[in-house]
């Protein structure tokens, strides 16, 4: 295992809020309301 458990959380971690942006940005542009105000629960 070559990747330490900080380096998989900071990657996990740009990965969420990417994703989260890219999402925000879909929601405007289709204006999905809901889908830009709900959020799901941090696990963690």
């Amino acid at each position: 295992m070559s990747e330490t458990q900080d380096e998989r959380k900071a990657r996990l971690a740009q990965a969420l809020r990417t994703n989260l942006r890219r999402r925000k940005a879909q929601a405007r542009d289709t204006g999905g309301e809901s889908a830009s105000t709900t959020l799901p629960p941090s696990a963690d």
